[in-house]
């Protein structure tokens, strides 16, 4: 972690904190392939790491594999360079429409972009303290990226900077996973002759690898915590739900979520994913095939990504269309139900929600005409009128249209099901609310991936050392109280059992504001409503 003294690094070298180190080669023999990684040096606290960066972890998802489960690599001889970060998966974008498509009798069209980098992007990186062999049996953070399940790679966070916040006692795992269409196609056709949320299958492969691997880098197999972030905290609450709540052997043992995402999440061949499957195989020219999902499997992939693209955007404004859905045999039920049952996997949980975590998913030019229960309907397009009407009363008299509607996306998408989630593992479980104005939904990620920089947002030492250091002593010890840094001023931390949270913030005078809070109960309330409404909602 990051000392006092060492400020002036910071300030200077905020986008430089690594350098290359002459050291022999380290090698890692993974059974498949042997692959070398680099070894480095944090020029903020000069502390050794080592670093293998784009190791391939499944085969590539391609040609036939598509829309298929992730399957082990083929053997490589000789040994792999692993110093270059690999390419990212394909990407997409949010929804751009003003309307859903996905109302029933509605219609939209979307235009089609460039396509994205490679098909074959099953990668990760490991990021390792001190030289390889030097550290044995260390816990491990499995970190999942963000983006809505269509964007988002591991070349966007640096491991690094989550061992400097350990204070060089956690290995790092960084990985990738398909995303849009080729992770998330949905209907009875893939159901039958493929996989369903195949990007959700590569992220517990990858988890499956740590189990195998991680002991040659020098980490502990039984110290597994995952953490994510948006997309990636909402495949966190997919991996703790997985099977039943009974993933066998376990694959990790604590979990961490930073504003939880969970969209609607429909039975895998219910109308809307079927219209997605129609959708795509109609973009591609495979309506006549007598296979679609053949068809699909054989069409060139440019092709694929520009039907990703344009039925990405054709969602409404500032959703996600292709997300996991209900699959009945990795995800068995709603992920609210199997919350409400108690089923997880997983000891153990911290969680951290943003203020306004829906703000940047509404479409603030629409502040002088939104009207709040029809803007219910284009977000929950099986909603009745008069659910919309309920869910517009719950939010009646909190501020402006556009207020009540951010605080509905934010709400219903990210803050409820974390609090779903919290209750889930029984009072096991750490809650923080991060609240440096504007508290935005992502802007906690620049303190805890910074490159060793103080965050523009609030560049205070103190408070991105307790904020920060606080995932990483969770990692650690299952315990936000137990601390790796003394200069950490983070008060007790208790559990949340309903109420217990710890704020981070500023004062208006520009000081860290921790402290410990309690849970709004008329946030809860509407959280309640949005569990008694979780069928129609599709959560």
């Amino acid at each position: 972690m990051i000392h006092a003294s060492r400020l002036a690094w910071i300030l200077i070298l905020a986008f430089q904190s690594f350098a290359t180190v002459n050291a022999a080669p380290p090698i890692v023999n993974l059974g498949y392939a042997q692959y070398q990684g680099t070894v480095v040096q944090d020029k903020v606290t000069n502390a050794t790491h080592t670093q293998f960066l784009g190791v391939r972890y499944a085969a590539p998802p391609t040609g036939s594999a598509r829309f298929r489960a992730p399957a082990l690599p083929a053997t490589t001889p000789g040994v792999q360079q692993a110093n270059a970060q690999p390419s990212e998966c394909f990407q997409a974008s949010s929804g751009n429409s003003p309307t859903t498509p996905f109302r029933v009798g509605q219609q939209n069209s979307a235009r089609a972009v460039d396509a994205g980098p490679s098909e074959d992007c099953l990668f990760l990186n490991v990021y390792v303290p001190g030289n390889l062999g030097q550290k044995r049996n260390l816990p491990v953070v499995f970190w999942i990226h963000g983006g809505g399940y269509v964007a988002g790679s591991a070349s966007q966070f640096d491991g690094n900077d989550l061992i400097r916040e350990s204070s060089e006692g956690v290995i790092a795992v960084v990985i990738q996973y398909r995303l849009g269409v080729f992770g998330f196609l949905p209907g009875q056709k893939v159901k039958d002759g493929g996989a369903l949320n195949a990007g959700l299958l590569d992220q517990q492969f990858a988890l499956k690898w740590v189990q195998q691997h991680i002991r040659l880098f020098g980490g502990d197999p039984n110290k597994v915590t995952i953490w994510g972030e948006s997309a990636g905290a909402g495949s966190v609450l997919q991996q703790v739900i997985a099977n039943g709540g009974r993933t066998n052997p376990p694959l990790f043992r604590a979990a961490m979520t930073s504003s939880t995402f969970l969209p609607s999440q429909y039975k895998f061949n219910d109308r809307i994913p079927e219209t997605l499957f129609s959708e795509t195989v109609a973009q591609t020219n495979c309506a006549s095939s007598a296979d679609a999902l053949d068809c699909l499997r054989k069409v060139d992939v440019n092709t694929l990504q520009n039907a990703n693209t344009a039925i990405n955007l054709s969602g409404f404004f500032g959703t996600f269309v292709f997300v996991p859905v209900i699959d009945g045999t990795f995800i068995t039920d709603r992920p609210t139900v199997l919350l409400k049952e108690r089923k997880v996997n997983g000891k153990i949980l911290l969680s951290v929600t943003n203020t306004f975590e829906g703000t940047s998913f509404v479409d603030q030019s629409t502040a002088n005409t939104v009207q709040v229960p029809t803007y219910v309907t284009q977000l929950f397009p099986n909603f009745t009128p008069q659910q919309a009407q309920a869910a517009a009363a719950q939010y009646a008299g909190l501020g402006t249209n556009i207020f009540q509607v951010n605080a509905i996306m934010g709400e219903s998408i990210f803050i409820c099901p974390t609090y779903f989630l919290l209750r889930a593992f029984g009072g096991l479980g750490f809650k923080g609310e991060f609240a440096i104005p504007p508290g935005l939904h992502g802007m906690d990620v620049g303190f805890y991936f910074n490159n060793g920089a103080l965050p523009a947002a609030f560049p205070n030492l103190q408070f991105d050392t307790a904020f920060s250091g606080s995932f990483q002593n969770f990692v650690i010890s299952l315990n936000t109280n137990v601390k790796t840094d003394p200069t950490n001023i983070t008060p007790l931390w208790q559990l949340w059992n309903g109420s217990n949270e710890m704020l981070f913030n500023r004062t208006e005078a520009g000081a860290a504001d921790i402290r410990a809070i309690k849970t709004s109960n008329a946030l809860l309330n509407r959280c309640n409503f949005w569990a008694s409404v979780s069928a129609a909602a599709a959560q």
